[in-house]
């Protein structure tokens, strides 16, 4: 295991604005994201080799700078951002303070270990298949990914654009909404949450103890939700959703980083290898295909949640695998892992992930999916949660 910060870290903290709605708070950031003076290097040494410093903050770095939080260091990925265990073998594995043994969750699994180790407030990060919602699952955070294209991701790495968002970490849900407000813009459906809907299709893909854990959960909360009405929300079952979302972000991700990888001929470690050798595989016509049951998706799931409508479903499947897994029973979890995820990836709606308690002694995370631009509402049904059950502040 390792620490939470890459090698090229900082030299020293960046202050922020000197009064604003993040005054006092400290934040780290996915190294991913620009931070002025310094290389980003998206989990890849080769990668972070071949860039200069950058000249300018990401958006997203400048606006929480601007809102008065002080940046102080870089953390650790999944190497190209192509996995959800949290592993960098040119780096280490962030230490999961709260699953001792076991994985963090990746590719922003540095920004979540240092949120829930203390290290900071908060943490940015990014998700495309996961990448925020799985490590929040697995440390005990709030998480959240919002809707697709509602926070400016200039000056980040993409790696799929068709699903990268941005998204951050929090302890506490004070803290959790301010960040939200300080990072997202435009394209607001304000609206109260009039109902909920149960999907039981994807809780069944969930462990019989993280059922129940949530299920008990809900009933905490019945107070503050409306009655949930049961559905199902996958009419031929998770596996063509999961596979429409792995083909394009293979495509997406070889055109974003195929030229390079041709080219440099980077170290890449175990299991990225392996993704990257297939990306280069998918075709045109694959990801074509694909696009079609993608739009389809994103055609049916927005229509099962218009304003006023949230989902209810686990963050992940099961607790933080040990970090010793095996290679085969990984992809197995991953496979597990984006049934879930795939849902609003698929769909670029928001979601938001609380933390629900704990399974064998490990944490797990609750999950609400809202409507396009319900990014707020999401954040203050997290607060109100917190208050209702008896969350951790």
């Amino acid at each position: 295991m390792s620490g939470f910060f890459v090698p090229h870290d900082l030299k020293s903290p960046i202050a922020g604005a000197p009064s604003g709605p993040l005054s006092g708070l400290s934040f780290a950031v996915k190294d991913l994201y620009d931070i002025a003076g310094t290389r980003t290097g998206g989990g890849s040494p080769d990668w972070l080799a071949a860039q200069k410093p950058a000249t300018t903050h990401a958006a997203a770095v400048k606006r929480l700078l601007d809102a008065g939080a002080t940046v102080i260091g870089k953390t650790i990925c999944d190497e190209f951002f192509y996995s959800v265990s949290g592993a960098n073998a040119h780096y280490g594995t962030p230490a999961n303070l709260r699953a001792p043994g076991r994985l963090p969750g990746g590719s922003s699994s540095g920004s979540a270990a240092a949120t829930a180790a203390s290290v900071c407030d908060f943490a940015l990060g990014s998700d495309t298949g996961g990448s925020v919602r799985i490590p929040a699952s697995f440390c005990g955070l709030y998480g959240m990914r919002p809707t697709h294209g509602r926070v400016d991701l200039a000056g980040g790495m993409a790696m799929a654009p068709s699903f990268d968002t941005a998204g951050w970490f929090a302890n506490g849900p004070g803290a959790f909404r301010r960040v939200g407000a300080s990072l997202l813009n435009g394209a607001r459906a304000a609206s109260p949450i009039r109902q909920l809907m149960f999907a039981d299709d994807a809780f069944e893909q969930a462990d019989a103890e993280v059922r129940a854990l949530l299920n008990a959960l809900l009933q905490r909360a019945a107070a503050i939700l409306p009655a949930p009405h049961h559905t199902r929300i996958a009419p031929d079952g998770f596996d063509p959703w999961r596979e429409a979302l792995r083909i394009i972000q293979a495509r997406e991700t070889w055109e974003t980083y195929g030229d390079f990888v041709t080219r440099a001929k980077p170290r890449l470690g175990p299991g990225i290898k392996e993704r990257m050798a297939f990306a280069a595989t998918v075709t045109e016509a694959d990801a074509a295909a694909s696009r079609r049951v993608h739009e389809k998706a994103r055609t049916h799931l927005r229509a099962l949640l218009p304003p006023g409508t949230v989902m209810a479903l686990p963050t992940a499947p099961c607790i933080a695998p040990l970090i010793d897994m095996p290679a085969d029973a990984l992809e197995s979890f991953r496979v597990r892992v984006m049934h879930l995820t795939c849902i609003a990836g698929l769909a670029g709606l928001p979601q938001v992930s609380i933390p629900a308690g704990t399974v064998f002694g490990c944490p797990i995370g609750l999950s609400f999916i809202g409507w396009a631009g319900g990014d707020e509402a999401l954040l203050d049904l997290a607060f109100a949660l917190s208050r209702v059950c008896g969350l951790d502040e």
